[in-house]
């Protein structure tokens, strides 16, 4: 019987194939963007050491240091004998293990809880229990901001472990961040979580946890991968990393239905429960009068542009004419004063002006100083936008709340910040109800508009950056430590060239929905 960590049950109650390639084809794992969530994870479960360790007597288990054996036989001495909190503290039964977060002594018997964690199901009562009067306070960490649904599965898998180990639990609970906290600086970080008590909500789920290890080891112990067809599992609650390996023999129709817009889960699921796999199949009746829209431009093969309707939306807003966008970061742990966990900090801006003759200027911000950029890019913005004429962004509810943000944390320059809000037109309405081409596939993004009309511009020329996660992850890297300088050279140009792309796009939109000829053979 194999030893099944939490996250493979995890993988388990998500779909039996994916633990089975877990296990068994781990090279097939799609990985990327998963380096960004482990690294969140690693800062947050730091920061929650030090929070629940202030006079410092617990001990980490580092598994990666002490290796497998060390770490059981070490949580195991601390967990039995020892004093003060254990992070990362190995428990195992026959078949399962988990690594539990942070485990509190709760040596009062005051502080004792009547419900504490009981359990009756035959594989506890078969193990062979340890003589202890310790009761420990179980508490995971979580990156997220609430309590999501899974997270009571993955509790109450760790409890289930720790209970069945003979380990005597009072309480569990989550502690997951808190976006009210603003970071006070100096290294300041009390209140950075909220903790929610659990025990009663996964009372009900342990008695389940064996079936699951027991299913989990049938899986695993196939010598075929199982077939299982794809569907929302493939996404729910997590994008599984093997995705692409499961659907590498699926033929995939030219126009899957996943091309019409705002199409939910439920129908989809109808509709391909009905045989449907290409949109172009979908009988009018199911689909919405947009649906419908695409589904004939779609079986058309061409464009669908209402030019005089985009002409028309265009025209009251006249010149000069401005087009602006913000590139932001969120943090989980915020590291500058008066900000808080997943506040959006907009650390550059390109800006693009076009007068009534047709003469089209560039401005930019860009902050990789390492200080907090916000005042500054807000004064810069103030100065380099102009007092008259129409700000155009695209998808702008995202320009107009870092705009909002800024003001009211800077309400020296709020009057002039929410000025330029106030003069804002968003492109993409317009895009949506006049524009249409049939590679867009039910997306009216930028990315997926432009190369329908402007196929000369294009985000896959861009060395480096080229989206807005990669900026995310360009600038923390930029403003790290270790960074060289020939490094943050190199970032700072790649962000340039992405950001200043963006504006040059909406110009281009513009310009087409417009009615206007090509003001420049323009390139970054």
């Amino acid at each position: 019987m194999r030893q099944l960590s939490k996250s493979k049950l995890i993988a388990f109650r998500q779909c039996p194939r994916r633990l089975w390639l877990e296990i068994h084809r781990p090279d097939l794992r799609d990985d990327s963007g998963s380096e960004r969530v482990f690294q969140i994870g690693n800062e947050v479960g730091e920061m929650a050491r030090r929070l629940y360790d202030e006079e410092g007597t617990g001990t980490f288990i580092d598994i990666n240091e002490l290796g497998f054996g060390e770490a059981f036989r070490l949580s195991e001495e601390l967990l039995w004998r020892g004093k003060g909190p254990v992070f990362e503290a190995g428990l195992r039964i026959q078949g399962a293990l988990a690594f539990a977060d942070v485990m509190l002594p709760v040596d009062d018997e005051a502080e004792r809880r009547d419900s504490a964690i009981t359990m009756t199901s035959s594989a506890v009562d078969s193990c062979l229990k340890r003589a202890t009067g310790r009761r420990w306070r179980m508490v995971e960490v979580k990156s997220s901001t609430g309590v999501r649904d899974y997270h009571l599965d993955d509790l109450a898998i760790q409890a289930y472990v720790a209970t069945a180990a003979g380990l005597a639990l009072d309480s569990v609970a989550l502690a997951h961040i808190d976006n009210c906290f603003v970071y006070a600086g100096d290294g300041d970080y009390r209140g950075l979580f909220a903790e929610v008590d659990l025990t009663e909500e996964i009372g009900g789920r342990l008695d389940e946890i064996e079936e699951w290890i027991e299913g989990a080891q049938v899986t695993a112990a196939l010598t075929e991968e199982p077939d299982m067809v794809m569907g929302p599992q493939c996404s729910v609650p997590f994008d599984c990393p093997f995705a692409a390996h499961c659907g590498k023999d699926k033929v995939q129709a030219e126009y899957p239905l996943s091309s019409l817009p705002r199409l939910q889960e439920g129908r989809r699921a109808f509709l391909a429960s009905e045989g449907f796999t290409d949109l172009r199949e979908v009988p009018d009746e199911y689909l919405t009068e947009t649906q419908q829209w695409v589904k004939e431009v779609t079986l058309s093969g061409e464009t669908s542009f209402d030019a005089a309707g985009a002409a028309a939306d265009l025209a009251p807003h006249g010149f000069p004419a401005w087009f602006l966008d913000f590139e932001t970061m969120m943090l989980a742990l915020p590291i500058w004063k008066g900000t808080s966990p997943y506040q959006r900090i907009p650390f550059q801006f390109s800006i693009r002006r076009i007068d009534e003759a047709g003469t089209l200027s560039h401005d930019a911000f860009l902050d990789l100083s390492g200080n907090d950029p916000s005042e500054s890019l807000a004064r810069d913005l103030v100065a380099k936008c102009g007092d008259v004429g129409p700000v155009y962004a695209y998808n702008a509810g995202f320009e107009r709340g870092v705009i909002r943000d800024l003001a009211h944390r800077f309400p020296e320059q709020a009057v002039s910040l929410l000025k330029i809000s106030d003069r804002i037109v968003d492109l993409l309405p317009i895009a949506r109800e006049r524009f249409y081409h049939p590679t867009q596939h039910g997306s009216w993004s930028l990315k997926s508009v432009l190369p329908a009309i402007c196929p000369e511009l294009s985000y896959e020329s861009l060395n480096g950056v080229s989206d807005g996660s990669m900026t995310m992850d360009a600038f923390r890297e930029a403003i790290a430590e270790g960074t060289t300088n020939e490094r943050k050279r190199e970032i700072e140009r790649e962000l340039r060239e992405y950001c200043e792309l963006d504006t040059l796009a909406m110009v281009r939109v513009w310009e087409v929905f417009g009615g206007s000829e090509k003001l420049g053979n323009w390139r970054i």
